[in-house]
């Protein structure tokens, strides 16, 4: 079986999720020996989505991703804090209130609530896709340093440890790799000149790239008839 093949496929079809796990199990069996002709080669694992991100790139790449959808979420933070506002002023006025003015700021939120949800949902549509963007990148070039230091190293099979359908219940920690793949790929594409060193994210590493998530709709409770 061809290995990068397996590896870009899983890849990139079990990945895009900046909700998204990245999945991948690397096959070295069209250049290894077979097992019936010679020693078994070596089993190692990786935590790909560790990998994705910890690498220079992949942070600096997580902090641009946080610096471009700032504003819009900003604006989806205040948009939220309107609704809220709306909904405390709709709850606290129930006895002073007028009924036209429960049901205007009634109508207020509504409206509110559904231009926050619109735009919620074109936020997170471009956040994914901005996310497919990076894994693609950096994965795309990481298949090559997986794949040269397997070979180099005698691994038959690597498998991803951060893949929610990768059957590994125990590890050793001397066979994973993901630090050692982390190190050359840095070597192998170092940051360009001039390029800052980014500052490592507020989040743990096995976390994909990401901005924040949208906060979610909150809408006024209806006037009272």
């Amino acid at each position: 079986m061809n290995c990068r093949k397996l590896f870009c496929t899983t890849i990139f079809v079990g990945a895009l999720v900046f909700g998204t796990s990245a999945s991948a199990v690397l096959a070295q069996g069209a250049a290894a020996t077979p097992a019936s002709s010679g020693p078994a080669g070596k089993v190692g694992v990786i935590n790909v989505r560790q990998a994705i991100v910890t690498t220079s790139e992949g942070k600096q790449a997580s902090a641009e991703l946080q610096s471009q959808f700032a504003a819009r979420q900003t604006e989806l933070e205040n948009l939220n804090k309107q609704i809220t506002d709306l909904r405390q002023r709709l709850a606290a006025g129930q006895s002073t209130l007028s009924q036209d003015e429960q049901t205007r700021l009634t109508r207020q939120g509504e409206l509110l609530a559904r231009q926050l949800q619109r735009k919620q949902d074109e936020y997170q549509e471009d956040v994914n896709a901005s996310q497919g963007d990076v894994i693609d990148k950096i994965g795309r070039k990481m298949i090559d340093v997986l794949d040269r230091y397997a070979r180099e190293n005698g691994y038959i099979v690597i498998m991803d440890s951060s893949a929610q359908n990768t059957p590994i219940l125990y590890a050793s920690n001397q066979i994973d790799v993901t630090q050692e793949i982390i190190r050359l790929y840095d070597q192998a594409y170092p940051l360009k000149a001039g390029s800052a060193t980014p500052k490592p994210a507020p989040r743990t590493p096995a976390q994909s790239t990401a901005p924040k998530p949208a906060p979610s709709t909150s809408q006024p409770p209806a006037a009272k008839p």
